[in-house]
């Protein structure tokens, strides 16, 4: 099969779809490679990394997207790209399309089969091509929290982990999942309190089993969240609805009752946030204030920290970019029902029920197609 990986391009993305030693794994099973020219540089990998792992270097992103039959990236195709997209291309990437409905239409429009990394699903549940990356902006997180709860970037001035005679600040994570766990477990090893809210009962009782002492656990509803917030000074939206629109949690009118320079960052937002005012920020303009409650939601946080995210993600898509390539599409998702559930879209038909709930587009089952 004929791979392609071309530069990402969105805003201050600096990570890569394929690291030198997963080329070199494609290539010894008999494929080709093309890397777009200095695609891997924002990770630390060199052009001629690349060429060692026996890839070809493409001058530009055109010439990656002409002859590929399956293309990887990082993030979803953003528009000027989806020009590039046509049909029978397989495109394996996260893609996030219940948050995005010009996103879904053009990929629909294009018939590219779209193989989505957040929708691969494994018996357990786990979703183990969004793990990696939701560990990373878990931990990130509250890394970020810290930073614009310092006065000088208009927070309220607070030492997350306080200091002997100076309690510490408070930090409410919406979730106990693998955002909410890796979040909890930078703020309670910052010396935080931390106060985690999830619906399941079973997952609190495990979190219950493996979390420090400074952090409470709370089951989660309308009520304990707004008694939570008034006095949080750092509030991580972390819930997910595997590929469907992330539940609003945090209203409007529930900043006034927090803390005039509290923050929150919403981790949730790739799937349109699970806070009401609350939109995709970038790395260069992470920020926006209402109502006195400082807005982080950067849509690729990891992306800040390339060198870890790429490291992180490559090691758990490759095994299954092999066997798309070594099967081809059909027989791989045949094959592996984990995988299968990542098929979002084919042929200008959407296979993923929670695309199509989200804007009212029919759907046929996946299964159909392979």
């Amino acid at each position: 099969m004929k791979i392609g990986v071309p530069k990402e391009i969105k805003t201050n993305e600096n990570r890569v779809a394929l690291v030198p030693a997963g080329a070199l794994a494609l290539v010894t099973a008999g494929h080709s490679v093309t890397i777009e020219k200095g695609a891997g540089e924002g990770s630390g990998f060199s052009d001629d990394l690349y060429v060692k792992a026996g890839a070809k270097i493409a001058p530009d992103a055109a010439s990656v997207w002409k002859d590929a039959e399956m293309i990887m990236k990082v993030k979803e195709p953003i528009e000027r790209e989806w020009p590039h997209m046509r049909e029978g291309q397989v495109i394996f990437t996260y893609f996030h399309f219940a948050a995005d409905e010009k996103l879904t239409k053009a990929h629909i429009a294009s018939k590219a089969i779209c193989i989505a990394y957040e929708t691969v699903e494994l018996p357990s549940r786990e979703l183990p091509l969004l793990t990696p990356m939701s560990e990373v902006a878990g931990r990130m997180a509250v890394q970020e929290g810290a930073k614009y709860l310092e006065k000088i970037f208009g927070g309220r001035g607070v030492l997350l982990g306080g200091v002997p005679g100076v309690l510490p600040a408070k930090v409410v994570i919406l979730g106990g999942g693998v955002v909410g766990i890796n979040a909890a477990k930078m703020a309670a090893g910052m010396g935080a309190h931390v106060v985690i809210l999830d619906l399941s009962l079973e997952r609190l009782r495990y979190l219950s089993d493996v979390m420090p002492a400074n952090v409470q656990l709370l089951h989660s509803n309308r009520f304990a969240i707004l008694e939570q917030i008034v006095d949080a000074d750092l509030v991580v939206g972390g819930v997910l609805v595997p590929g469907a629109v992330a539940p609003k949690l945090i209203l409007k009118g529930d900043l006034k009752t927090m803390r005039q320079g509290s923050v929150i960052v919403d981790v949730a937002i790739d799937q349109g946030g699970c806070v009401e005012t609350m939109h995709p920020t970038t790395h260069e303009n992470p920020t926006f204030v209402i109502d006195g409650v400082i807005h982080y939601a950067v849509a690729n946080m990891p992306g800040a920290v390339p060198r870890t995210s790429t490291f992180a993600l490559t090691n758990a898509t490759l095994p299954y970019a092999l066997q798309l390539a070594n099967k081809g599409w059909k027989q791989a998702l045949k094959d592996n029902g984990a995988l299968l559930k990542g098929l979002n879209m084919v042929g200008g038909t959407v296979t993923y029920p929670a695309v199509g709930q989200a804007f009212g587009i029919p759907v046929e089952p996946a299964s159909k197609f392979v």
